[in-house]
């Protein structure tokens, strides 16, 4: 690795394509199955209903996460390819309309009409179809459509996220167990926006702030719910 490469690496956006799913997942697997578990608790006075709820709950968000997650990139992906196959395509049956148009967009960036039309030239010569999928597509390694990746962060973080509310439910106390399930689900989020945020780059208190802010608003609709129907029966 070049000493550029090791510049580029220190930014923190190499990291957003695996962090967003993992993050996604890991919020989701401690909100979803918190949630799912609090619902059941505050309409059951036994156990194994809120343990075959939560248990259950994890398998299947796992892998709908996973699955989810793929064929939403999968079709990034066919996209990417289906306008990387059409520039392939003008680039062969209109080469000079081309070149013109990659130096209109070096234009736009800034750059002098005649340099524009310059670097345009150069860069065709050395790499024609990298330069259009890079500048004119947008498509770059950085933002590139990894599905299989996507899926394996999104599913893993979603069972890593579940797993707390899961073990709360086969060892706290059955009695008032959403209240210690709510708490622990704070912690663990606060937890997981301030490492994400650290890895990010970003403002810790902002995102500690947003993922409670949110769970707490599921978690209490889901209580009040297993509330309701508790009171039914």
């Amino acid at each position: 690795m070049n000493n550029l490469d090791n510049y580029l690496s220190s930014h923190f956006i190499h990291r957003s394509n695996w962090l967003r799913a993992a993050v996604l997942g890991a919020n989701d697997g401690i909100i979803s199955i918190a949630s799912l578990a609090i619902g059941i608790a505050t309409a059951s006075t036994t156990r194994e209903p809120i343990v075959l709820a939560t248990v259950a709950g994890l398998v299947a968000g796992a892998l709908s996460m996973a699955a989810g997650e793929y064929v939403s990139v999968s079709s990034q992906t066919d996209v990417e390819k289906s306008d990387i196959e059409r520039e392939k395509a003008e680039l062969k049956s209109m080469p000079e309309t081309e070149v013109q148009r990659l130096a209109e967009i070096y234009e736009k960036r800034g750059l002098k009409k005649e340099t524009a039309m310059i670097v345009a030239k150069e860069l065709t010569e050395v790499d024609a179809l990298g330069a259009h999928v890079r500048d004119e597509l947008g498509i770059n390694e950085l933002n590139q459509a990894k599905p299989i990746q996507a899926a394996i962060a999104s599913g893993s973080a979603f069972v890593g996220g579940g797993i707390m509310p899961l073990l709360g439910a086969f060892f706290l106390p059955v009695q008032n167990m959403e209240y210690y399930l709510y708490g622990l689900s704070l912690l663990f989020l606060s937890i997981l926006g301030a490492v994400a945020a650290k890895t990010g780059g970003s403002s810790i208190p902002k995102a500690i702030l947003r993922v409670t802010f949110w769970g707490t608003i599921a978690m209490v609709l889901t209580a009040v719910v297993g509330y309701l129907f508790g009171v039914s029966l």
